[in-house]
C-alpha cells in the first residue's frame, strides 16, 4: 500500500486531505504550519489542516521550517513514497523534494504557467480572466515551475467571487487526486513541462489593495469587490465611516457630470455610484462593526443621494 504524507495549512487544503483519507493508501502523517496567534485575544490557534488531521487521528508535525535535518526528521521517519502538498506555505528544500521516491505533488489553483505564486484565485478575477483551473505538478526548487501531471479548467462567471472560486477549485483539485495517484503508482503518468510563454505571477494580497478608487471603471471595481470577497473585502469611506462592499454589479452608462464616487440614488434595490467609467450598483454592504445589509436597507436608514464615497 502506497505510503503518502500530506502538507497543507488553510481551508483550501481540506478537500484534498479528505480525498486522501478515502484512498486505498497509508496516510502516514500531516505537515502543517505552527499554531499562530489570531483573534482579538491573540490566542494561539491551530490551522484548519491541523484540526482536521486531529479529528482523523493522523500524526501531525509542525516544523517552523524544513531547512535542517532536525526539522526534517519526523517527515523522514514517516518514510513517505509520495508527498502531496496543498497551500502549505513553507518552502521545501531540495532534500525534502528528493525524499519521496514518487516526488512531491502540488495542487495549484491556476492553469499554469499563468498565476504562479501566492494568490492565483484573486489575481485571476482581478485581471478579468474568464477561466481558472487546477494544475497538479511535480514540485521542484522554482516557484510553481515544476512539470505538469494533470490540468483541468473551470470557467469564471461574471459574478463569481473569490470565495466561490476558492471552494470550486479546492473541490476540483481533490477530485483530480485519486486518478493521478493511481497513475503515479502504476508508472503511467504523462509529465509535461510548463510552456515558456504565458508566465504571470500572483503576488500575495495586501489589505491596502481593498481600498476602492472610484476613478477606476465600474468593471474594474466590480472585479475588486468579487476578488476580495471574503477577504480582505473591498472598502470605501462615507465621511469618516468605513464601508465594506460585499456585492455589486457594474452597469454601463453615458458619461456622467458627477464626480466619481458620487451616490446617484437607489434603483432596483441597488445603490448606484458613479465611477470613472460606468456606474457601480451596490447590492450589499457593511458599516464598521455592523452586520452586512442590503443596499435597500442601508439607503433607507440615511440620506445618501449626492454624497460622495471615497
Amino acid at each position: 500500500m502506497l505510503r503518502i504524507a500530506f502538507a497543507g495549512t488553510p481551508e483550501f487544503a481540506l478537500p484534498a486531505l479528505r480525498a486522501l483519507v478515502a484512498l486505498p493508501c497509508q496516510l502516514v502523517g500531516v505537515l502543517t504550519q505552527p499554531d499562530r496567534p489570531a483573534g482579538r485575544g491573540r490566542a494561539l490557534q491551530a490551522s484548519p489542516v491541523k484540526r482536521l488531521a486531529r479529528e482523523l487521528g493522523l500524526p501531525v508535525a509542525q516544523p517552523g521550517h524544513l531547512k535542517s535535518p532536525a526539522e526534517q526528521a519526523e517527515l523522514r521517519a514517516w518514510a513517505p513514497e509520495l508527498l502531496v502538498v496543498v497551500a502549505y506555505g513553507l518552502i521545501l528544500p531540495p532534500a525534502v523534494l528528493e525524499l519521496p521516491r514518487l516526488g512531491c505533488l502540488n495542487i495549484h489553483a491556476s492553469l499554469l504557467p499563468r498565476w504562479r505564486g501566492a494568490a492565483p484565485i484573486q489575481r485571476a478575477i482581478l485581471a478579468g480572466d474568464t477561466e481558472s483551473g487546477v494544475t497538479l505538478m511535480r514540485m521542484e526548487a522554482g516557484l510553481d515551475t515544476g512539470p505538469m501531471l494533470a490540468q483541468r479548467a473551470l470557467p469564471i462567471g461574471a459574478r463569481t467571487t473569490g470565495g466561490e472560486l476558492h471552494d470550486a477549485l479546492a473541490a476540483l483539485g481533490a477530485a483530480m487526486l485519486a486518478p493521478l495517484i493511481a497513475d503515479l503508482a502504476a508508472g503511467r503518468c504523462v509529465v509535461r513541462p510548463q510552456p515558456a510563454n504565458g508566465v504571470s505571477y500572483a503576488a500575495k494580497l495586501a489589505k491596502s489593495e481593498a481600498r476602492i478608487d472610484w476613478t477606476d471603471s465600474a468593471v474594474a471595481i466590480d472585479r475588486q469587490v468579487r476578488a476580495f470577497n471574503p477577504w480582505p473585502v473591498a472598502e470605501t469611506r462615507l465621511d469618516d465611516e468605513q464601508l465594506r462592499i460585499w456585492r455589486a454589479l457594474p452597469l454601463p452608462s453615458a458619461p456622467l457630470d458627477t464626480p466619481p464616487g458620487t451616490v446617484l440614488g437607489l434603483s432596483e434595490d441597488r445603490l448606484q455610484v458613479s465611477t470613472g467609467s460606468g456606474v457601480l450598483a451596490i447590492e450589499a454592504l457593511q458599516s464598521a462593526g455592523r452586520r452586512v445589509v442590503s443596499a435597500h436597507d442601508f439607503a433607507n436608514a440615511r440620506a445618501l443621494a449626492g454624497r460622495r464615497l471615497g
